[in-house]
Formats: C-alpha cells, structure tokens, sequence
C-alpha cells in the first residue's frame, strides 16, 4: 500500500502534465480562436456536461461510491462486492443515458438556462446549441471513466484515474490543430474533441479494471442496498462536492449578461488557479478519502479516530504549506502571466488587461477551494452528507449574493471575487464543524507552523512585488524574453519562500503523514455492521 505522500506526489506529478497540456490546449484555443462569441459559445457548451460530471460523475458519486465500496471491502464478502459494482455501473449507465439523452433533445433551452444572456444574440445561441449537442455525450462516457476512476482509487491505484485527463487534452489539442481549418465553422472541432476524448478516456482505464478483476458487467440495480445506499448519499453529495461548481456556473450564467468575452476572460483565469487547485488540492482529496473511509467503516475499532483526526490534519498542513504561496503567485504575477501564455493577435492586451481582473480574484479564494478538497472527505468517509450540505447551501447563497451586487460596479472580476469569498467561507465552516464535532483535533505545532508560514509567505511576496515589475513591460516584450522572465521568477521565489521555511527551521517530519488503522478481520467486519 502506498504511503499518502508517495500517492499524493503521484497523483500530482500526473495531474502536473494534464494542466500542462491543459495549458497547451488554452493557449492553442486562445491563440487560435481568441475571446469572442465563438468562444464563448463553446465555453458554455463544455461547460455543461462538465458540471453535470462533477455533480453526477465525479464528485457526488465518487463521494458516495467510496465509503460503501469499502464497507464491501471490509466485509470481505467477494460475491457481494462484485455484485454490488456490477450493478452500481449499470445504473449509473443508465441514469447517464437518460440525462444525456433529455439534455440533447433540449439542448436550445438548456443553453438558456445555463446563458440567458445569449437569448438576445440569435447565431450564438444557435452556435452554443448545435455544439452542446455533440458535448453532451461525453457525459456519458466520462461519467463510466469516473466510476472507473473511483474503483481504481479504493484499490489505491491512483496513477491511471490520474493520467486519464491528458487524453482529452492531447485529442482537443488535434482537433484544434488538424481539424479546426477543414470546417466551415472552426470552432466545432473543439465540440467534437469534447466528444472523442471521453470515448478515449473510458477505454483507456477498462484494462486497467480487467487486471485487478474489477471490469464491471452491468446490471440493473436500482433495488440493490448498496446502490440505494449510494442514491441516498449522493443527492445531499451534490451541493456539498460540487458547490464549487455551481458557484462557477453562477459566474458563467451572470457573465451571458455582461460585455461579449466575459465567459472567456473567466474561463481562462479558472484554468490558471484550476493549475495548483488540481495538483495539490484534488490530489490531496483523492487518496485521502480511501484512508478516511477506511477508519470511518471501522469506527466502531478501538482506536479508529486518532488515525481519522491525523489524516485530516496532515492533509490542512499540505494545503498551508503550498496552497497559500500559489495564491499570493498567481494575484501577484496574474499580468505576467496572462501575458506570457495567451497575448497574440486573437487574444491582445485588452483581454489580458480584462482576464487579469478575474485571476487576482479568483486566486484570492485558492486555499478556500483547496481547503474544501481537503476537508469535505472527512464528511463523506463517515457518510456525514447533511452538514456539508448546509454548509454549501450557505456558501452558495452568499456567492449569489455578492455576485448580485459586485457584477455591477466590477463585472466579470466581481463575479470572481464573490465565488472566492464563498469558497473560504465554505472551507472554514467545513473545518469549524469538524472540530467542534472532535472529528478533527489539531495536533500540536500548529501555532509555530503558521508563523513560520507567514514570514515565509511575506519575504516570497516582497520579491515578487518587487521582480514583476509593470504589466506594460510584459505587453511590450516578446514571447521568449516573457516566458525567460517569468520563469526565472518563479524559480526565485520558490527558492526564497523554501529557504525561508528551512531557515525557520520547518524540516519534512512536521509533515510526517500518519500509519494507516491496522486491525485483525473479524474486527473489521464487527466495526463495519450491515449495510
């Protein structure tokens, strides 16, 4: 069994290659295709079945999947476990199907829904609908690759769910590139490279399941008490996983209303803080779950909480010690590197200037979202969904609120800065519960590690003010000299903000992760009870 270090720096390391070809991608899609009504019409296109992933797919039912799954596990009753996964594919495919097929037939109005503002622009409507037709089956495909994915994961086989994400890049990067000229309408190749790279995403990770002995045959299941434990846990899952998601939606349907490349100018800065949030954060919360769940089936085991609280604790240590520095970097270089990655003649200065506004405010909420990948886990493994759910419903409303009021006087930046105020405020209600609760109980050092944090927080931020310069003279160079420049900064800041934590006298055991809960199997199916 891996460690969680070494999971967590594989699973970051591969998911440090998709955002790299995810950048790629962007700055293909920038370059080539720009931030205009196009654009935006295929933003909102991908947009939606990728909301309807992570509500449905990936988030709420990989927080759902898991802790049954392992209850399975530690039952140790082979049969049950395979006739639990065999049906619970099968009803996924199904509910994946009927939602795909509802929202192809609609697609004209889903597009209203999710972009009122297009009602008023006849050929971008028409444009976003005709695409969302062709995107809308990747629901499917990708909603099997993250049943897929979670199955692997239990096992702690986290290096294939891990890399499967760079396949639908590499195949949008080809379409972009080899099919983009040969259409009347440039753009829909982007639409069917959505559709292709799910294909590919789900066939890739079916060896991998026939290996371990895990390739499902579906069956319908919706009777099962496995699967109607995981329909009754998912639906509160939804808003507490993926509330995120819906505040980043509400961005996007305010955004239909505000200046042509509103949508655009978001879509790229979530990307830039999406770079550091899925490295770390989505890394952190996917192999700690398999080990929260674990302790969380066995509660009832003599000492199964102080391996739980450590878990968590450990995890909120890695999201100080990196999630912090990414957010003062992306608010304080967010010109330089707009600039860097996406300024040519599609994507000139103005779009810059104007994506540069959502980046500082959506890098100001990072360790919010971060902190909410970390910590939403300790709520799922115990099969706790009513907290998180109150939590996210608090947060949203506050989201919509501020957005409500900020989109006026700040537009598209003030859209962002109220998903980021909802963000922290969800992260820090999530951690409050948790230790009222005695779920989570800090260990000791915290107060020394935060000091040490600040001062080398300050002295990374003090040089990056200083270094960056005026976004003017970054507008003004050319590609080479930026990214040289950029890099080089980066480089340094990073080797002042690590020199700073050593010389404070921060050393790797305060990040020591916690042994895993050992105990004999006749205990474990004692701890776990019926289903």
């Amino acid at each position: 069994m891996a460690g969680l270090t070494t999971a967590g720096a594989r699973v970051g390391a591969t998911t440090l290659l998709s955002r790299l070809l995810g950048f790629l991608r962007d700055l293909l899609i920038a370059r080539l295709f720009g931030a205009d009504a196009a654009t935006d019409a295929f933003f909102v296109a991908f947009k939606v079945p990728n909301l309807l992933r992570r509500l449905f797919a990936e988030g709420a039912f990989a927080a759902a999947l898991v802790p049954v799954l392992q209850q399975y596990r530690t039952l140790g009753d082979a049969s049950g476990l395979r006739a639990f996964i065999d049906r619970a594919a099968g009803t996924l495919a199904l509910v994946l199907f009927a939602l795909t097929l509802v929202g192809v037939l609609a697609a004209p109005m889903f597009v209203l829904v999710f972009a009122p503002g297009f009602a008023a622009a006849a050929e971008t409507h028409a444009l976003a609908a005709a695409m969302l037709r062709l995107t809308l089956p990747y629901l499917c495909f990708i909603g099997l690759t993250a049943l897929a994915g979670a199955l692997l994961n239990t096992y702690e086989r986290f290096g294939v769910p891990a890399f499967t994400p760079v396949l639908l890049n590499l195949v949008l990067i080809a379409c972009a590139l080899w099919l983009a000229p040969r259409l009347h309408e440039p753009v829909m190749a982007l639409a069917w490279g959505v559709l292709l790279g799910g294909l590919m995403q789900l066939a890739f990770q079916l060896p991998f399941l026939a290996k371990l002995g895990l390739l499902p045959r579906p069956r319908l299941g919706f009777r099962h008490p496995g699967v109607r434990r995981i329909g009754r846990l998912m639906g509160p899952a939804l808003f507490g996983v993926s509330v995120a998601q819906l505040a980043l939606l509400i961005d996007t349907l305010l955004a239909s209303f505000l200046t042509t490349g509103s949508i655009s100018w978001l879509y790229y800065a979530d990307r830039l803080v999406e770079f550091p949030l899925g490295i770390l954060g989505a890394a952190l919360g996917t192999v700690i779950l398999p080990r929260l769940s674990r302790s969380g089936a066995l509660r009832a085991a003599p000492g199964a909480d102080e391996p739980f609280s450590a878990t968590l604790d450990w995890a909120l240590r890695w999201v100080l010690l990196l999630g912090v520095p990414a957010s003062i970097g992306l608010m304080l270089l967010a010109g330089p590197i707009l600039a860097t990655l996406f300024l040519s003649a599609s994507f000139d200065a103005g779009d810059v200037a104007m994506a540069r506004q959502s980046l500082v405010a959506y890098a100001a909420g990072l360790t919010g979202f971060m902190a909410v990948k970390a910590l939403a886990p300790g709520y799922y493994a115990r099969q706790d969904m009513r907290a998180p759910v109150r939590i996210a419903l608090m947060a949203l409303a506050v989201n919509l609120a501020l957005s409500l009021v900020l989109m006026a006087p700040f537009g598209h930046g003030g859209l962002a800065l109220a998903t980021s105020v909802a963000a922290l405020l969800n992260g820090g209600l999530l951690l409050l519960g948790l230790v009222r609760s005695g779920v989570y109980r800090p260990r000791p050092g915290w107060r020394r590690l935060l000091r040490r944090a600040l001062a080398a927080n300050l002295a990374m931020a003090l040089l990056l003010w200083w270094l960056a310069g005026a976004d003017a003279d970054w507008l003004s160079a050319d590609t080479a000299s930026r990214t040289g420049r950029l890099l080089a900064i980066i480089a340094a800041a990073a080797l002042v903000y690590g020199g700073a934590l050593l010389a404070l006298g921060l050393r790797p055991r305060h990040f020591r992760e916690p042994p895993p809960l050992a105990v004999h199997d006749d205990a474990q199916a004692r701890a776990a009870g019926s289903l």
